[in-house]
């Protein structure tokens, strides 16, 4: 059987889609629980501090909730949850890849808790991040606790709630995608004209600088030269006298080692035609004759070359000392580190130079950003203005139907001044339950039972255009009784019946007689602890406890026929 939602543009199928087993051990008063859920509409009864809130508190694990040490069962080390999801025809497989969890119909959620405040997450036996089992737990499971109530007056929760309902999810999709480009071209601005405001400030400073390089004309690897030609320039007289000496021994006509070595090597020659030996001796005489000739010619030539040169030992001075003075202004120890200096300078200098054509370039695709950003804006707060008007007549009519037959209620839309990562859109829930009442803030005027009503109605409304497999309801019918109470159950059974799992908390017997399923919690006290317990409920035991809760726990006659008429009805 398909049930198509008016909100959506997908159909809806009755299937095993649902929390299908739940696993406790060592969390709270539960030593350990192992609990197979039905399918369809649940409800858990029990006693006021019997369990039932320990419970929605493990099952808020499994979504990525906050894990406290202190629920950990006295005396144990760790608390396990652990929750068996069929999940199969909810659309989880790109999910799953995104996490690089293996996928499968059935899912297996695992929480474990240290007593050392450890925590540690599993899906599919796969250990995973916190953010990824929030991320998976918001498909999975919706928790309406007591608390959420208060959300009602949230603009943020209320603008979901709205966009929730928005047949097309692209458009809000395209929205945030926009608006993050113009977010990230406003940053980009900004980044730029703080760095401008840096580098104007230090502009008569930087130029001033880069006159002195300028003047300084820095060179790479000029320092390391001028040092070596001073070094000789400044024992050039020693050097010269030293060269000449050494020419003098090596190449004089008379007794020159030049000469010696060459009347050696010939006589060496002259052997060789009868003398074989004498000929590896001339071979290597006549190399070392060679090399040594070569080495008097060449310190002949640099004794030539060098000359006493006061004029231009006194400039390569004064050019280092140029250079020494650089590097101690900028505390540096090298000219490559100068010439560094110099270029980021050159390029703060460059940076104001082109600024001006920077940030118009800028400030332009700012401008097209934030077009772009309006006109997805105006299209989002068409769908939302087209789903609010949707919104406002379902809302109306589950509200007449639970008992407020005054029931007003309107979605107002206005536009603030400048987008944010939401929209343009501005949402408040108005309302009144009075035929002549002027409508008013929701959160102002409605009264307890009536948020508890108002709440299940958006929950139902929402539960048509969201998949979500398994919906809880922790005591929604607070402030409500009788007649109204059936009603909501009867909803609540409705959204079970469109393929949900519907788990209601619940104290009134009205609601706990609807269910297809009944779970009782209890408190049993042994050697050693109080220890909770749940089971299901037969036909019987559900006509006593629904007696019980009708009669505030004194079974009569009167209460077990109440009962049974409940449940035939």
């Amino acid at each position: 059987m398909l049930f198509l939602s008016p909100y959506t543009n997908f159909a809806i199928q009755t299937q095993d889609d649902m929390l299908r087993n739940l696993h406790i051990q060592n969390y709270a008063l539960i030593e350990s629980l192992n609990l197979d859920f039905a399918q369809g509409f649940a409800v858990i009864t029990g006693e006021t501090g019997a369990g039932k809130s320990i419970l929605l508190g493990a099952i808020g694990l499994l979504t990525g909730q906050r894990a406290e040490t202190a629920a950990i069962r006295t005396g144990a080390t760790k608390c396990i949850v652990e929750g068996t999801f069929d999940i199969d025809g909810y659309n989880l497989q790109e999910l799953f890849e995104e996490m690089d969890v293996e996928y499968d119909h059935e899912c297996i959620v695992r929480r474990e808790i240290a007593a050392t405040g450890k925590s540690r997450a599993f899906i599919n036996d796969t250990p995973v991040s916190l953010t990824a089992l929030k991320q998976l737990g918001e498909r999975l499971i919706d928790i309406h606790s007591q608390h959420q109530n208060l959300l009602l007056s949230a603009e943020s929760f209320q603008l979901n709630v709205l966009d929730t309902l928005c047949t097309d999810k692209g458009i809000k999709q395209q929205y945030t995608a926009d608006y993050h480009n113009y977010r990230r071209a406003v940053a980009a601005l900004d980044e730029v004209r703080t760095q401008l405001s840096g580098d104007k400030g230090d502009e008569e400073y930087i130029r001033f600088q880069l006159n002195q390089f300028d003047e300084w004309k820095l060179r790479e690897g000029e320092q390391e030269e001028l040092e070596q030609e001073l070094e000789v320039l400044s024992h050039a007289e020693d050097i010269k006298a030293g060269l000449y000496g050494i020419n003098a021994a090596l190449s004089s006509d008379e007794g020159g080692q030049v000469n010696t070595l060459r009347s050696t090597t010939q006589a060496l020659r002259s052997l060789t035609s009868i003398y074989p030996q004498a000929e590896e001796w001339h071979s290597r005489m006549e190399s070392l004759y060679i090399e040594l000739k070569d080495i008097a010619g060449e310190v002949a030539d640099a004794e030539e070359r060098l000359t006493v040169d006061p004029e231009r030992q006194a400039w390569v001075e004064e050019r280092l000392d140029v250079i020494y003075t650089a590097q101690q202004k900028h505390r540096v120890s090298s000219v490559a580190e100068l010439l560094e200096i110099e270029k980021r300078y050159r390029d703060t200098l460059n940076r104001i130079d082109d600024a001006a054509e920077q940030i118009a370039a800028l400030e332009k695709a700012v401008d097209n950003a934030y077009g772009i950003v309006q006109k997805q804006a105006a299209t989002l707060t068409a769908q939302r203005n087209a789903a609010a008007r949707t919104f406002e007549k379902e809302i109306a009519a589950r509200l007449i139907e639970l008992g407020i037959p005054n029931t007003r209620f309107a979605v107002d839309i206005s536009q603030r001044r400048q987008p944010d990562a939401t929209g343009a859109d501005s949402v408040s829930f108005l309302f009144s339950a009075n035929k002549n009442g002027a409508l008013q803030d929701i959160a102002q005027v409605a009264s307890g039972g009536e948020i508890s009503r108002i709440m299940l109605s958006l929950k139902s409304i929402i539960a048509a255009a969201k998949a979500m497999p398994t919906l809880i309801f922790d005591e929604i019918d607070t402030g409500v009784s009788g007649t109204i109470a059936a009603r909501m159950a009867h909803i609540m059974a409705q959204i079970a019946s469109h393929g949900r799992q519907v788990i209601s908390i619940t104290h009134l017997p009205q609601i706990a007689a609807k269910a297809a399923a009944h779970y009782k919690v209890y408190k049993e006290d042994n050697e050693n602890a109080t220890v909770s317990h749940i089971r299901p409920l037969s036909t019987e035991e559900r006509i006593t406890e629904l007696a019980q809760m009708m009669s505030a726990g004194t079974l009569s006659e009167a209460a077990i026929n109440n009962a049974k008429e409940l449940l035939r009805q």
